[in-house]
């Protein structure tokens, strides 16, 4: 649960939060981290020192289930000469370190990031006679700010968030998300780390896909042209009946599609509901790479498995003339060490608690078929997979939300990969790579090529994409 009080009004179990005008004598009563993100606060919002303020009644670090502390509202005028209307200002606070006590993230340094290394920040539209901002951004920045607490999953610039509903939970056709750095909040150093600001950016359910289809940066720089699908600085409208393609028909042939086939698309991966099972011999067989046993209990994916899947997921592939898969590599990205708070989890960690086979010991495979599943929305990537990735010599790959399987597909001259033309289908424990031979097939080819390749239910709920949306690392240096 949550609260809306002004930022300088105390909480019921929680000590005030700083207020924004104290004196610098009496800063060092107030968590460093915070008052470090106040301070670029009150740069922009000089004349509003107490803005309303949504806070956790019990915070996370207290057991309570909001990992944001607290998110504060701004009335932002905007400038109507540069198309940019009166808008709420949202921002957020708990994703980077606020407190630096370990009370909820592990202090690493100052060097790098704090946290998780950034905070949410969210533009919406004022409506005409509206005297207050509504409340809904905070518990939807809360929703995502879940999401990366419980999978350790970070949020880069481009990347966008399938969330299968209206926003605000009205009718809208806003449904989804990008997200972008915010034209206004500066990276912040604070005494723990560095803290950026990436802002959500609502969007049509036509304009997400063509994010996954080319990239979320290319999308957002549409989106910036027009100004009622947000203009300069990307502000949500939830009224907006129209999708950019709409406004303007010409931006889906001259500016996607061509960007498409001469780019390709960024997006290297997304956690899916997805599984593979090989068809070349019984599975009841011991020797299965399904099922390796360590007496009892079924084998899972090293830790060497999950680092190299991670990289692919969250890095992507650099864009040069030799594509290599991310190496084996223990260190987590982003300069955060692998070794966390024992709270935590990554996101492609097993809830259960089999025994773990040494990388070393897990053989790679050669298979002679094997039989894909995909649900509906996970299905409808796969020309993205061919026309975006494999046919500009990219690899793409789904992780499965449900277990510990994954599917890499490759394209002839990734090194790294363990499917080669020779045998396009391999499996490394349960995770499959291949086949090279699909960035040589058109679309319609794609059910020949997989005549057991079926979707298998409907898009997934609005409940399972809240809690693990579909990621794309669409910026591979900053990711």
């Amino acid at each position: 649960m949550a609260e809306l009080r002004p930022s300088g009004a105390p909480g019921p179990t929680a000590p005030p939060a700083p207020v924004p005008t104290a004196p610098p004598a009496f800063a060092s009563l107030f968590p460093p981290g915070l008052h470090a993100i106040y301070g670029e606060c009150r740069r922009l919002y000089p004349d509003q020192p107490n803005p309303l303020q949504v806070t956790a009644i019990v915070k996370y670090w207290l057991g309570g289930p909001d990992p944001l502390d607290y998110v504060s509202m701004y009335r932002n005028v905007g400038s109507p000469s540069a198309n940019i209307p009166e808008h709420w200002h949202y921002i957020s606070f708990g994703l980077s370190d606020l407190y630096g006590d370990n009370r909820v993230h592990e202090f690493t340094g100052t060097d790098g990031p704090s946290g998780f290394g950034f905070e949410l920040t969210f533009r919406l539209k004022r409506e005409t006679g509206e005297s207050a901002p509504p409340t809904w951004p905070a518990e939807l920045m809360q929703g995502l700010a879940r999401y990366v607490f419980q999978s350790e999953n970070t949020f880069c610039s481009g990347d966008h968030v399938s969330w299968h509903s209206p926003l605000d939970n009205s009718e809208s056709r806003i449904q989804h998300m990008l997200l972008t750095e915010d034209p206004q909040m500066q990276p912040v150093q604070t005494p723990f780390g560095v803290v950026t600001f990436l802002q959500i950016v609502g969007v049509c359910t036509e304009e997400l896909h063509s994010a996954q289809q080319w990239n979320g940066q290319g999308i957002l720089e549409l989106l910036r042209t027009v100004p009622v699908a947000g203009g300069p600085w990307l502000i949500t409208d939830m009224r907006r009946g129209e999708t950019i393609f709409e406004i303007d028909p010409h931006l889906q042939q001259e500016r996607v599609d061509k960007g498409i086939e001469t780019d390709g698309s960024n997006l290297s991966g997304v956690s899916a509901k997805c599984a593979w099972d090989d068809l070349s011999r019984p599975p009841e067989d011991d020797e299965d790479s399904r099922s390796i046993c360590i007496g009892t209990q079924p084998r899972r994916l090293s830790g060497k498995d999950t680092e190299q899947i991670r990289e692919t997921l969250r890095r992507g592939l650099e864009i040069n003339s030799k594509p290599v898969l991310p190496p084996i590599n223990p260190q987590r990205q982003n300069g955060l060490a692998h070794d966390r708070a024992p709270s935590r989890k990554d996101s492609l960690e097993s809830d259960s608690s089999t025994a773990i086979i040494p990388h070393e010991l897990i053989r790679t495979r050669q298979l002679e078929s094997v039989h894909l599943k995909f649900n509906q929305e996970s299905g409808a990537l796969i020309p993205l997979c061919l026309r975006g990735r494999l046919l500009h010599g990219r690899h793409f790959t789904y992780k499965s939300i449900t277990g510990d399987m994954a599917i890499t597909f490759v394209s002839t001259g990734v090194e790294g990969a363990f499917a080669t033309e020779e045998h396009p289908y391999a499996a490394h424990g349960p995770w499959l790579q291949g086949p090279s031979e699909l960035q040589e097939c058109q679309a319609p080819e794609l059910h020949r090529l997989f005549p057991q390749l079926h979707h298998k239910g409907d898009s997934v709920t609005q409940e399972s994409s809240q809690e693990l949306p579909h990621l794309g690392c669409l910026s591979p240096v900053s990711c």
